[in-house]
């Protein structure tokens, strides 16, 4: 674990640095340059200071140091299978054309571009919303987008940049999945499905079957790892803290030390920070330390009373800095059903009982025999405060917990998104669903088992891959580069009206725009963005106000391009003879409502000027 505990270390750090200093100026070179040498400094720490003895080998797993079994060498190849498919075709050039290779990613990558180049940009941290007027600071735990930023103004280019993240952080997730739960572990990751997969077997077409509106249970790697990027750093991360506690806490060659694998300033820096990068992780983290302090002993309840308490400013910080300086309106409301009931959850409707068989499969029967038979043995204890359970029960009592968080309370306005939260509980109790369950029975059960559990996520995983096959577009190359070009001397905070979506060339380039796209805006608990849309629609038909529009939209420059002479064809375009004219070209043309329109200007293609 010494070269992961380096490497999550690195990104952290430099992250966190590069936010520092950003603070005073802005990210340049200069400034992404000590930010990286901090984290560099800081990872070979990181790898000096942590301890990785080989531990006693429990009953059904195998040494991690021993790769001999023809079963994880499978995975290996399949996790690497998946890894580069996914992340060296994940933005690409064809062409005149920039291309990604899966269409479920189109509006994510779209918004992780708009912050990388944002951040670029050189604009203070912790920045205004680009994609929306009406909210002071960026509302979203950027932190991996911040770290891809550094690298980019360190002058690694952004499509590189974006392709050695993406298989770097692949290589961590897999290797901390393996640590966290073995081979086992890595295929729960890999193959999460329920029963939507075996069509397959009417069908005989690999397909993503579970990639579909009425599936909640999606494949985790294809709709989650490639699309939320923040999960890049978080799954790892947080699969290193639940390593570094259930050896510190509970293993027997540990019990007696008063430190664990990981130095204490490692364990505070990658818990503290988390909200920076993924704030679902942060809180499925936090109520597992909770649960393990209600089920530890005095050593461990000192150890989390401190690690939470030193915590607690840092972490609120970083909660402060993405959540728009605690401006955002909390969602947290008592939503029991996750999403099988309520506004925005109609295609995922059934009967409960088909629901979660048709999502989960035999995974439910499972875990309720795992949490039945831990239940009954605490039972037959009895159970004394101040007396520590053992490691199965502390984190699989932590893992029903985060469970039952994300099943009655809805932590987003689209309750699927309780799924960024509803992984953890999966995540922690693959180990043990194997270790004291499964493995206790005979191979051919197992084996069929196993089967029951994975094929379907097999099948929607290769299914997934291969729908990417020519890629999709996403945007015209020779546009957005012309747009760079135009808008490069234009200042940086500056806000343009342009149409609402999630790969205008604006927002490709890092520039500020009245909206975004709108589903990004109601994901980030926007309610109000309706009303924004109508004065922007007005404003963009030259409504006879329209300057007063522009002020109340923060507006300095219309943009009027392609996909603004398609949605706005009707507009009178006032600007056009009374505002200076700032640059145009065959993409269409941008204007300075702050200066007056020259003698004779016209939107014919010219330079900037």
């Amino acid at each position: 674990m010494k070269w992961l505990a380096g490497w999550l270390t690195f990104v952290n750090l430099v992250t966190v640095c590069g936010l520092f200093l950003g603070m005073f100026g802005g990210l340049g070179p200069v400034s992404a340059v000590l930010a990286l040498i901090f984290g560099l400094a800081f990872a070979v720490a990181a790898y000096l200071k942590t301890a990785d003895p080989r531990p006693s080998e429990p009953t059904g797993e195998s040494s991690p140091w021993r790769y001999r079994n023809i079963v994880t060498w499978i995975l290996a190849a399949i996790f690497t299978i998946f890894a580069v498919r996914s992340f060296c075709w994940l933005f690409y050039v064809d062409g005149s054309e920039l291309k990604i290779q899966s269409p479920v990613n189109l509006g994510d990558l779209g918004l992780h571009l708009t912050h990388i180049n944002f951040f670029a940009n050189g604009v203070h941290l912790w920045p205004s919303n680009p994609i929306y007027v009406n909210s002071q600071h960026l509302r979203y735990p950027a932190g991996i987008d911040l770290f891809n930023a550094l690298l980019l103004k360190s002058g690694i280019s952004l499509i590189p940049g974006l392709v050695w993240v993406g298989l770097f952080a692949s290589a961590a997730t897999f290797y901390a999945f393996y640590r966290w739960g073995g081979a086992f572990a890595v295929a729960g990751f890999l193959f999460n499905g329920g029963i939507a997969g075996f069509q397959y077997l009417r069908t005989f077409k690999f397909d993503d079957y579970q990639n579909v509106n009425y599936v909640a249970w999606k494949s985790i790697p294809l709709t989650m790892l490639v699309t939320q990027r923040g999960l890049l750093h978080a799954i790892p991360a947080g699969l290193i803290l639940l390593w570094h506690w259930r050896e510190k806490f509970f293993r027997s060659e540990r019990q007696d030390r008063q430190s664990g694998p990981l130095p204490f300033w490692l364990e505070l820096s990658l818990y503290a920070s988390m909200p920076l990068f993924h704030i679902h992780t942060f809180m499925a983290l936090s109520i597992l330390l909770v649960c393990c302090f209600i089920a530890g002993d005095v050593p461990v309840r000192t150890h989390v009373l401190k690690l939470v308490l030193i915590a607690l400013i840092p972490a609120s910080f970083f909660v402060w800095t993405v959540s728009d300086h605690f401006h955002a309106g909390s969602v947290l409301e008592f939503h029991p059903g996750w999403v099988q009931r309520g506004p925005g959850n109609d295609e995922f409707k059934m009967p409960f009982f088909r629901f979660w068989f048709f999502n989960f499969g035999i995974l439910v029967p499972l875990l309720l025999t795992l949490v039945g038979l831990l239940g009954y043995q605490v039972w037959k204890e009895g159970f004394r405060w101040g007396r520590k359970q053992p490691e199965e029960i502390s984190f699989v009592f932590g893992a029903a917990a985060i469970f039952l968080f994300t099943f009655f309370v809805q932590t987003a306005p689209w309750g699927w998104d309780n799924l960024k939260i509803m992984v953890w509980a999966y995540f922690i109790v693959l180990p043990f669903l194997w270790r004291d369950l499964i493995v206790h029975w005979e191979r051919p059960i197992r084996w069929a088992v196993c089967f029951a559990l994975f094929a379907s996520g097999f099948v929607s995983l290769f299914g997934g891959l291969a729908a990417g096959k020519g890629g999709f577009g996403f945007a015209n190359r020779g546009e957005v580069d012309a747009i760079a070009e135009a808008v490069r001397k234009m200042p940086i905070e500056a806000r343009f009206a342009a149409w609402p979506t999630y790969n205008h060339p604006l927002l490709l380039n890092g520039r500020k725009v009245v909206m975004g796209y709108p589903g990004h805006l109601w994901t980030q608990g926007f309610d109000d963005y309706g009303k924004t849309n109508e004065v922007l629609t007005k404003f963009m038909q030259g409504a006879p106000n329209w300057r007063d529009l522009a002020r109340t939209l923060n507006v300095r420059y219309v943009f009027w391009g392609r996909e603004e002479k398609a949605n706005y064809s009707s507009s009178s375009r006032p600007w056009e003879k009374t505002t200076a004219l700032a640059a145009s070209g065959t993409w269409g043309a941008i204007y300075d409502l702050e200066k007056a329109a020259l003698p004779g200007q016209t939107a014919a293609p010219t330079t900037t000027q």
